[in-house]
């Protein structure tokens, strides 16, 4: 292991080195410069976005699919604001991210010097923990702290704010502050002189030693032993047991595996929500997709491994007053948040289930159970073919969906941004296997699209991913297309264009009578992709389909960024899905 050496960006780049961050996301700026050739100079792949935003959402897909923390850098000021709603989406969303934020010297804070705001005020009711350094030898340590925090319990995004007069090293430094001073001319010039000379020898002392120790990576929190015991007895009385596991359990994503064995020797229905979809893979006999609130009411027994009671339960109420409730959650204030289980779990949800697995016996005793929610699985399936072949404007959004789950590979990743059309997509799409699925999570964030395809394209450089976009959301981050270039990655992107915010029409519309606000137009992203130096295609017909997503494929093959114009019509497959 390098020791650091040369300026603070370094000491910054050495801490990274050592705990296995591989990327560094980025939008370049002055404040940050030395943390950007400190990461390239030992070997951290510098990958710089169009939007700062678009650096955390990729720093939090590398976290989900990695389990090691995401890391962006982004600049002082307006680089940080641009950041929040991203953070904000990693905090709900549980994830592990480290944000770096620029900042103006410290001697200049407050006095009026470029893009110079109270960056901790904004970042620290956002994050689980936000510091700022004074001194060069406070960076690694910080930094340390910082990479422990994200993972430690509940994880979650932590922000640093890097001043930056201590990542230029003590000469430039001291040029820089010694141009200020005047030249110490005259008695007020070599008071200045005098107080900026011992300003600078306070920020580099000690910015010569030794890197702190490495600080090892958190164990996930074990649920306690008289928890899962209770749950095994209302397991052995459960006639219709169901399981939830959701993105908490996906936390540790080396283990998904392992996971995904419990879940099997359980033997119960699973519903798989967030970054637990594919969990099992394709077409699983265990895992249900539709009737979910059905089978809620239905069971006497429900595990939720790591989903809360909030609005995507109906805040707990569709799970039936009688049933026996075990809630496993690292998090103690999401386990009674609305509903007060029978049995509380506080500790990492697969741990949970892994040791529930191994103390449930009598797998085939619910088989009846199962046969009754295959069932109205295979009636609901039955219904959306049926309504993929009914004819609408330009292509049916079912159909088109159905088509894209034939064309996907087993080694693909599916990134969800948007409303109508994604939603469309989760309940006709199976992603192929763990950690393949990608979506913002409970604050239903849109904008994380191409962010979230540029982590997952650099972390698994053999996938296929395929980013499903709606078209009002992708134009938050449509110009990644143009990272996607300049990095080599082959994202196959998809834009569902109905011309419309069509998820809130709907509603709005049939409710209030009324449009406005909620119309677009059947604009040629396909068009914009080209001119972002990626391949275009545009998909205006049904019979065009097949030929389309082949020729996509082929091109993202061959290395080069995709974007299928595809125009969609109609339907009223998600009539009555407004969510509060």
């Amino acid at each position: 292991m390098r020791t650091a050496s040369g300026h603070g960006g370094d000491r910054i780049a050495a801490v990274l080195e050592r705990h296995g961050v591989r990327f560094l996301f980025t939008l370049c700026g002055g404040h940050i410069s030395p943390i950007l050739t400190g990461c390239k100079t030992r070997g951290i792949r510098v990958v710089d976005v169009r939007h700062e935003a678009s650096a955390v959402f990729a720093a939090d897909a590398v976290a989900r699919l990695t389990g090691v923390p995401g890391v962006a850098a982004v600049t002082a000021g307006p680089g940080v604001t641009n950041t929040i709603t991203a953070i904000k989406n990693a905090q709900l969303a549980q994830s592990p991210v480290v944000v770096l934020g620029g900042a103006t010297g410290t001697i200049l804070k407050g006095r009026g010097s470029l893009q110079d705001i109270d960056q901790m005020a904004l970042a620290s009711p956002h994050v689980k923990w936000a510091a700022s350094t004074s001194r060069v030898r406070e960076l690694a340590p910080t930094l340390e702290r910082a990479l422990w925090v994200a993972r430690e319990g509940v994880p979650g995004p932590v922000f640093v704010e890097v001043p930056v007069d201590l990542l230029y090293g003590e000469e430039t430094v001291r040029m820089l502050y010694g141009q200020m001073g005047g030249g110490g001319k005259g008695l007020a010039g070599r008071a200045l002189a005098w107080y900026l000379d011992r300003h600078v020898a306070g920020l580099f002392r000690g910015a010569d030693g030794p890197l702190p120790p490495a600080t090892p990576a958190p164990a996930a929190p074990a649920p306690s032993r008289l928890a899962v015991r209770r749950a095994a007895r209302l397991a052995a009385r459960a006639e219709r047991p169901l399981l939830m596991v959701g993105s908490q359990a996906m936390l540790e994503a080396p283990r998904a595996q392992e996971l995904a064995a419990a879940v099997e020797r359980l033997g119960w229905p699973v519903y798989l929500t967030g970054m637990a979809r594919g969990l099992l893979g394709k077409g699983h006999p265990l895992q249900r997709r539709h009737h979910r609130r059905r089978a809620l009411r239905a069971a006497d027994l429900v595990v939720l491994a790591g989903v809360p009671f909030d609005f995507r339960l109906d805040y707990g109420r569709q799970i039936h007053g009688k049933a026996g409730v075990v809630a496993a959650n690292r998090s103690r204030e999401e386990l009674t948040k609305n509903r007060s289980p029978t049995v509380a779990a506080e500790g990492d949800p697969a741990l949970f289930v892994r040791e529930l697995a191994a103390r449930v016996e009598g797998r085939g005793r619910w088989a009846a159970w199962l046969q009754e929610l295959a069932g109205r699985e295979a009636e609901r399936e039955e219904a959306i073919a049926e309504m993929a072949t009914r004819p609408t404007e330009h292509v049916n959004p079912i159909h088109l969906c159905r088509e894209i789950d034939r064309a996907l590979p087993d080694d693909s990743v599916l990134v969800a941004d948007g409303g109508d059309f994604v939603a469309t997509a989760s309940y006709t799409i199976s992603p192929r296997g763990p950690l393949s699925w990608l979506d913002p999570g409970v604050f239903g964030t849109l904008g994380v699209g191409g962010g979230f395809a540029l982590g997952a394209a650099l972390c698994r450089p053999q996938a296929e991913v395929w980013l499903l976009w709606g078209d009002g959301s992708s134009a938050y981050s449509i110009a990644e297309l143009d990272t996607f270039v300049r990095h080599g990655l082959s994202v196959v992107a998809v834009v569902g264009n109905d011309a419309s915010w069509a998820q809130i029409a709907r509603e709005q519309v049939e409710i209030l009578g009324d449009d406005v606000g909620t119309v677009l137009l059947r604009t040629g992203y396909h068009g914009v992709a080209d001119g972002y130096g990626a391949r275009g295609f545009l998909l205006d017909r049904p019979e065009k389909i097949g030929p389309v997503l082949a020729a996509a494929r082929d091109a993202a093959g061959a290395g080069q960024p995709v974007l299928v114009n595809a125009l969609l019509g109609a339907t009223d497959f998600r009539k009555g899905s407004i969510s509060m």
